[in-house]
């Protein structure tokens, strides 16, 4: 079962670009060692409001 299915995620509130896909891994394994507080510092710092950013895109 997908990650997002289980825990029933419906927004994206946090995302970066990357050109690279080796470095894109190497980010998401050290934000998955994150704190829960840092995480929500993290998307915090960029959405405050947790708004949907996939909104944007369609």
């Amino acid at each position: 079962e997908w990650f997002t299915k289980k825990y029933n995620c419906n927004k994206l509130v946090y995302y970066e670009n990357f050109n690279n896909i080796n470095l894109a891994i190497i980010r998401e394994k050290q934000i998955k060692k994150f704190s829960r507080i840092k995480k929500i510092d993290l998307i915090e710092s960029i959405n405050k409001t947790w708004e949907d950013l996939s909104l944007k895109w369609f």
